[in-house]
């Protein structure tokens, strides 16, 4: 089912906002996709591409490409997939400074040409970048959202399959925290069918999943040599979108900024919220054990002290201005 007259802007043009682009022309969840990043060209050349492979498909989503940020205005959602990838002797500071300007620049241009729109962030570091766009906006926390506990929760459930060879397609994961190493895997709230994980796998089983979770990310970088996942990536940001779309009211992990919920405020964090048309609905509070309270603390320690670091950084650089 098609959303009438909805627009959704892609920002990035590499192979996540590629993939989140020709998702959304596949499955016509809206009706105008616009594809924005720095080369023009490539991005008219994969809009011109996806268009005709929406037409093979029978759908009519339009793909389009900005010719500048005044091409965004209208959106309903907009996806920030853009980012600078970690290369060789760039240090992670490096890497935060460099995204960090990359993202302020397009949440600029989101807050000027499309005000109204709701934001799901991919970029990485993801819980950082998506509180950079809460920042650089000042838009509520309900239209800004970070994709990550979708795709952590996605890879936890694929690895259990591995494990049980089957109920694919029935298996309900949940992760919380940072994306990053500290995310939290929760066996607790994760079932197959309805039947807790607990019942299905032994506890080395179950651990041995918990830290494939974890490095999930970076057994495709190591694999892929020259990349990192965007398939997953991908698929979970659309899932999101169509949530929002579609008014579903379905949810989802998502990262978010809290406001006293879980014990924390002012920061971003992996939680299960509720997706509808207004964004983050509403967030739901799980009750955690002594345990699992204490790893979601550890998650969110690690998030603040990046957060801390760049905040630091920006204050020395403007004091040098």
């Amino acid at each position: 089912m098609q959303t009438k007259g909805k627009k959704v802007t892609v920002i990035g043009t590499g192979n996540i906002g590629s993939t989140v682009a020709f998702i959304l022309a596949m499955n016509g969840a809206c009706h105008n996709v616009v594809f924005r990043g720095r080369n023009v060209n490539i991005a008219k050349g994969k809009a011109l591409d996806m268009s005709q492979a929406a037409n093979a498909a029978r759908q009519h989503t339009i793909v389009k490409a900005a010719d500048g940020p005044e091409d965004i205005a209208g959106s309903d959602i907009v996806v920030i997939t853009a980012g600078a990838p970690r290369t060789p002797g760039m240090s992670r500071d490096d890497l935060l400074i460099k995204n960090t300007n990359i993202v302020r620049h397009y949440a600029r241009e989101i807050k000027e040409y499309a005000p109204d729109a709701i934001v799901i962030v991919i970029s990485n570091p993801l819980d950082i970048m998506t509180y950079v766009v809460l920042d650089e906006t000042g838009f509520p926390r309900e239209r800004v959202l970070g994709m990550a506990g979708i795709l952590d929760s996605a890879r936890m459930a694929h690895f259990i399959f591995e494990k049980l060879q089957y109920g694919a397609g029935q298996i309900r994961a949940t992760v919380m925290g940072g994306h990053g190493d500290t995310m939290v895997p929760l066996p607790k709230f994760t079932t197959v069918a309805g039947v807790p994980i607990q019942d299905l796998l032994t506890q080395e089983e179950i651990n041995e999943v918990i830290e494939k979770t974890k490095n999930g990310g970076a057994e495709i970088v190591n694999l892929l040599g020259d990349g990192s996942a965007y398939y997953a990536p991908a698929k979970s940001a659309a899932i999101m979108v169509e949530s929002i779309l579609r008014d579903t009211n379905q949810i989802h992990s998502c990262a978010v900024k809290l406001e006293g919920e879980y014990g924390y405020s002012d920061l971003v964090a992996g939680v299960p919220v509720m997706i509808g048309a207004n964004g983050a609905e509403k967030i739901i509070e799980m009750t955690l054990n002594e345990d699992q309270a204490s790893r979601f603390d550890k998650s969110v320690q690690s998030v603040k002290a990046m957060l801390d670091t760049l905040l630091a950084i920006e204050a020395s650089e403007a004091e040098q201005l």
